[in-house]
């Protein structure tokens, strides 16, 4: 038997496909048919506008079936760089935009330039779990941030963790699993705590569209010297439900794309014409439908909380964008709950032990609920689902 990298040998299997497992040989009744808040994604396709351009391009524009550059589409980095800067209240160029294969690989690309073997970057925990299974398969060590009953980290704890060999602050706004919203104050902290240690602060904000705040995030790309410390992470799968386009975004200094485009020209070569193509024809074209699906979002985000607070024992630790994450009041841990919850209530959701390390007590008591691609009626027939059933 040819040998196998002990460092993928040592990294768990992907969680979104561990619990797909759990519904082979299941059969869910017509009454109950099975509600799926397990993984992130919009289920229904995109808006027929978008789709129509994306069947125009593929007809009508040969370039949509050949490769292109590996950093992306000028006109969609162009694109980017001039809306980004003008909702950040920064300076952001073209040539400090990249477009990669969907948000995962705008991860890896920007991580493979920072961290190799035996390196250490803080996650906060809960943290997202393919951050940490890239850094595992990698060879470098994924440190654990705490977070507050807030699921807020906390820049004095971080700066106790800060070793030597210390590279990168990942932070996730809004964020998953938690759904929380990062205030500008912390973001700002942790530039400055990076920036004094001369670290990079990777921000994915993949569910930035879905902030309830009105203001900006933040505006760290209005300092004069955000490049060489900030690095901004994007999805287009979720805003114009592209997931099966893949596209994604780096937004970095030119120096550092110009290393990352080493990584994406190996593993992909360019990113997916069409997919570029649909983005652009997006952030041109559908700004009433964005806002549209935004005030869609909040509202099943507020149909949720109020639902979970119904739910006698069951305790919300954060809810927003596309995420709730709840305390529930079984005896059960976390993992064989999930898997009761697919047999006897027809519920498939991911159990907190997926989002934290090995033995963490809390990922028992917690459950992470996906609820972006179920509507209001939906939420409410999980909310009762939950309330019938017990151990």
């Amino acid at each position: 038997m040819y040998p196998l990298n002990p460092s993928i040998a040592a990294t768990s299997a992907p969680p979104i496909m561990e619990a797909r497992g759990w519904l082979r040989g299941m059969v869910f009744p017509p009454d109950r048919p099975l509600i799926d808040v397990s993984q992130a994604a919009p289920m229904e396709p995109p808006p027929t506008e978008l789709r129509h351009a994306i069947a125009q391009a593929a007809l009508n524009d040969p370039q949509a079936h050949l490769y292109g550059p590996v950093l992306g589409l000028p006109e969609l980095r162009t694109e980017i760089a001039t809306r980004w800067s003008a909702a950040y209240g920064g300076r952001i160029a073209a040539d400090e935009v990249a477009i990669t294969q969907g948000c995962n690989q705008a991860f890896c690309a920007i991580m493979a330039t920072i961290a190799g073997p035996g390196d250490e970057v803080l996650l906060p925990v809960p943290w997202y779990f393919n951050h940490r299974m890239w850094l595992e398969m990698q060879g470098a060590l994924p440190v654990p941030l705490p977070t507050g009953a807030d699921l807020l980290p906390n820049p004095d704890s971080a700066r106790a963790l800060i070793t030597p060999r210390t590279r990168a602050i990942v932070l996730v706004s809004p964020n998953n699993p938690g759904g929380v919203e990062y205030p500008a104050r912390l973001l700002r902290a942790f530039f400055d705590l990076a920036r004094e240690h001369d670290l990079a602060l990777i921000v994915d904000e993949t569910y930035r569209d879905f902030d309830s705040r009105p203001q900006r995030p933040h505006d760290l790309f209005a300092e004069a010297d955000w490049r060489g410390t900030l690095v901004h992470l994007y999805s287009f799968s979720k805003i114009f439900r592209l997931t099966g386009h893949r596209v994604g975004a780096i937004i970095a200094d030119a120096d550092r794309l110009a290393q990352v485009e080493k990584f994406l020209d190996t593993v992909a070569i360019c990113p997916s014409q069409l997919g570029q193509m649909a983005a652009l024809w997006g952030l041109r074209n559908l700004g009433d439908w964005v806002a549209a699906e935004r005030a869609e979002i909040l509202a099943r985000r507020e149909t949720l909380t109020r639902g979970i607070e119904r739910l006698a024992g069951w305790h919300l630790k954060g809810c927003g964008a596309f995420f709730a994450l709840v305390e529930h009041p079984h005896p059960l841990p976390s993992p064989d709950l999930a898997r009761r919850l697919v047999a006897e209530a027809g519920v498939l959701t991911l159990p907190g032990t997926m989002f934290r390390p090995a033995g963490d007590p809390d990922g028992a008591r917690e459950l992470r609920l996906a609820f972006a691609n179920i509507d209001r009626a939906g939420i409410e027939t999980l909310i009762a689902r939950l309330t019938r059933w017990h151990p």
